[in-house]
């Protein structure tokens, strides 16, 4: 059973890029960081980013069901670090409406989107429902599923996760720059 209708889930989907701009502005506007919150921030948005980083080196879209690195602990570690990124530049940022504001896009658009990528997954893969089954989808798991296949730096380029860390990086030259000039 879905959570969201799939006609919502359809057109939030649409809205993912557009609400990225939106988030840029209101972080570019409101932040307020100084160097104690971006030496809490900013490590914690790295540990996201490297998250990402580490699952794309896996993530061999649409061609077989990724279950090895971060895909044996969580279903969802891109998604997952995306919300670790976002929530470590609120935290940089000190304003906490920024925070509402990410989880409230989070919740609001990225979910369904985890919800639509995973009812395309079932039909494109058998195992995905076994998978699932094993695999919690944002929460971690202690004990990996499944761990055979190494991290692919072809992977990362392919899947273009570079584009993330050049985020990362301007994202966190925006608050340095705004915390010390």
């Amino acid at each position: 059973m879905s959570m969201f209708p799939k006609p919502y889930a359809d057109a939030v989907a649409r809205l993912r890029v557009a609400s990225g701009f939106v988030l840029v502005i209101a972080f570019a506007w409101l932040s307020h960081p100084d160097a104690r919150s971006l030496s809490m921030g900013l490590p914690v948005a790295a540990i996201g980013l490297l998250l990402r980083a580490w699952a794309t080196g896996h993530l061999e879209k649409n061609t077989r069901l990724t279950e090895s690195g971060p895909y044996g602990y969580v279903r969802n570690p891109l998604y997952l670090g995306t919300l670790l990124v976002a929530a470590g530049f609120a935290i940089a940022s000190q304003r906490w409406l920024l925070g509402g504001l990410f989880a409230a896009v989070f919740l609001l658009i990225y979910l369904p989107v985890i919800e639509l990528e995973e009812q395309h997954l079932r039909k494109l893969f058998p195992d995905f429902t076994g998978y699932a089954n094993r695999v919690p989808p944002l929460w971690p798991t202690l004990r990996p599923a499944k761990s055979a296949n190494r991290f692919r730096w072809r992977l990362y380029v392919r899947n273009r996760e570079y584009q993330a860390l050049l985020g990362f990086l301007a994202g966190a030259a925006f608050l340095i720059a705004k915390t010390f000039f």
